[in-house]
Order: C-alpha cells, then structure tokens, then sequence
C-alpha cells in the first residue's frame, strides 16, 4: 500500500505525526508532503523539525515542487490522508485551487476518484467552513473531524491520538490494533 499524507497548518499536529509513526511500523509505503504552516505547527506543538518529521516517512517532497510524482494522476497511490487540515487547505482543496503540492495531490486524488480523507482542525465552523466539507463530502472526501470517542476510557492524550489515528486506519482498511474498539474489554 502507498498513501500520501498530508500535513497542514491547522493545529492537531499530533495526530499527523502519529498516524506517520504507525504507518512507518505496520511498513507502509508514505508520500509526505508540509505546507509552511503545518512545519511550523509541527514544530511548535510536537517539538519535531522537519528533518525528524522527513524521517517518518518513506519520500518527502517539498509543498512547492509541483512537477512530484504525488501531483500527477499516473503515479499510483491508493489514497490520501491530510492530517491535520486547516482550513485554508480545506478551502484550497474544495475550490480546485492547486498552487502548491498537498492541494495539487489532494486534487489528483479526487480527480482518479481515490480515497482522500480530510482531518479538518477548527472550531468553531463557520458557514464557508461547512460548505467547503460539505463540498468536498460530495466530491467522495471523507470529513473526519479529530473528534475522540471516551466509550474506551482514554487514560492520556495519547490515548485520545491513538484512537482517532486507529479510525484513519480503518478508512484505508489497514489492520491495527492501536485502539480499542467497540465491546473489545472496554
């Protein structure tokens, strides 16, 4: 399996590195691609610079390179996950609008009709914010807002991550067992 990941400006930076830690052990093949923003983020909230988060993954490409393989439609990937999302990429997404590589991958990835999974990280919503999910919702995204279930009784913060990287997972069908599920010993 391949998957692009993305990671934007929005705050939530945590579940982008996570979910990258977990692809890293299960062997899974990463595209990683950070706007400006979202290095900034990563770094602030998680105290990792690029270079740590460039290790994460598989392949790195910088977010203004946009003749990558990840931009075009003939590179295969079976999906694309932007983790966290801000809502300028949110928006940048839903309009088409390609000036850099995570919206141009996110683009491709909706024009060859592949998985694209957005973790938007804002609150509140406003209407534009809703309307942009709810258009890209009906393009084939799917909306998941890191919004953490406590039927499992989360213990720690990462505990919190830990489950909502586990329903990114589910997404792609990609087996784990980082989280508790539903009337497993809850």
């Amino acid at each position: 399996m391949k998957l692009v990941v993305g990671i934007s400006g929005g705050s939530g930076a945590i579940y982008g590195v996570a979910l990258l830690k977990v692809l890293q052990e299960l062997d899974i093949e990463t595209h990683l691609v950070v706007s400006s923003m979202g290095e900034y983020v990563v770094e602030h909230e998680c105290g990792i610079d690029i270079s740590e988060l460039k290790e994460l993954a598989t392949y790195y490409y910088d977010n203004k390179d946009l003749a990558a393989n990840i931009s075009s439609g003939s590179f295969k990937v079976d999906g694309m996950v932007i983790v966290p999302s801000s809502m300028k990429t949110v928006s940048a997404v839903s309009m088409g609008y390609s000036d850099n590589l995570l919206s141009r991958a996110a683009d491709v990835t909706i024009k060859e009709k592949r998985k694209l999974v957005i973790v938007p990280r804002e609150t509140p919503l406003s209407s534009i914010h809703l309307e942009n999910m709810l258009k890209l919702s009906k393009m084939g995204a799917t909306i998941m807002p890191p919004t953490p279930g406590f039927y499992n009784h989360p213990e720690t913060i990462s505990d919190i991550v830990s489950s909502i990287v586990g329903r990114i997972l589910d997404q792609f069908n990609i087996e784990h067992n980082i989280s508790k599920r539903w009337g497993e010993n809850l």
